[in-house]
């Protein structure tokens, strides 16, 4: 081989790296968010206030457990007022490499159904929160690039472009794609733009007050959802927050929901 084709090789080859390094950066960088914030073993109240483009306002209280047991993480979050809404209750098994199962009681219809994917992307109780928002997502059904930085509040924050692999996993998570800002000192995730599939921009979801805990990992005390297309918002606001659940696993089953 010449010299000029040696060098044409290696450049090709040192090219492709950095390329699929970074795709490789960013997948990392979004795994370490995601672990930044991860607890096996949690309970928590929340505040939920939803409002219209009128800026009227729905508060609701709910219960989360979340809980892992062997490889599932199992979570089970109830609506404990006001009265036209307490009795709900949601439970999702979040696996990590294959589609979450989920269901859901109505009191009021009295029956536990499962939500099946095509309803994944849809909002969860009236809320700009979807129900896909309530687990975590299948880190393989995106592609990953750093498009960038940018300072948010005085962080230098990475900006992680997350695309859904295809148009099914698109449907089922209520968007085309993300733009993600993790903070490059913590790995937290601050704000999350979300497209439609148009590729305009739809919604926008901030964290905040994030709180360390005993065990060195964070928790954000609020997050607010707006859809920038339409004007509504939501808001969940922790109450109380410990980690650690004494829920055995019988309590995170479709039976106990209507318990």
């Amino acid at each position: 081989m010449n010299r000029i084709k040696k060098w044409s090789v290696l450049l090709m080859i040192a090219t492709f790296s950095v390329i699929t390094g970074k795709g490789q950066d960013a997948k990392v960088i979004s795994e370490k968010a995601t672990e930044a914030i991860e607890y096996n073993s949690m309970e928590m109240v929340s505040t939920f206030k939803i409002y219209d483009a009128r800026g009227s306002e729905r508060v609701r209280q709910i219960t989360t457990a979340t809980k892992k047991f062997g490889e599932v993480n199992k979570t089970l979050i109830k609506f404990i007022s006001p009265a036209d809404v307490k009795g709900t209750a949601m439970l999702i098994y979040d696996y990590k490499n294959k589609d979450d199962d989920m269901w859901i009681y109505m009191p009021a219809l009295r029956k536990i159904r499962r939500i099946v994917s095509t309803e994944k992307g849809k909002n969860f109780m009236g809320s700009e929160f979807t129900n896909a928002d309530m687990s975590k997502p299948n880190m393989n059904d995106f592609e990953y690039k750093i498009i960038g930085t940018a300072a948010l509040e005085g962080k230098t924050c990475w900006k992680i472009e997350s695309v859904c692999n295809n148009d099914d996993i698109a449907a089922d998570n209520g968007f085309s794609k993300k733009v993600s800002y993790i903070e490059k000192e913590t790995y937290l995730c601050h704000k999350v733009e979300f497209y439609d599939y148009e590729g305009s921009l739809f919604k926008t979801q901030l964290i905040q007050d994030f709180r360390k805990q005993p065990n060195g990992k964070y928790f954000a005390y609020r997050m607010e959802m707006k859809n920038e297309q339409n004007g509504r918002k939501s808001v969940l606001l922790v109450d109380k927050f410990q980690i650690g659940s004494n829920l055995q696993e019988g309590s995170f089953t479709p039976a106990m929901l209507e318990k």
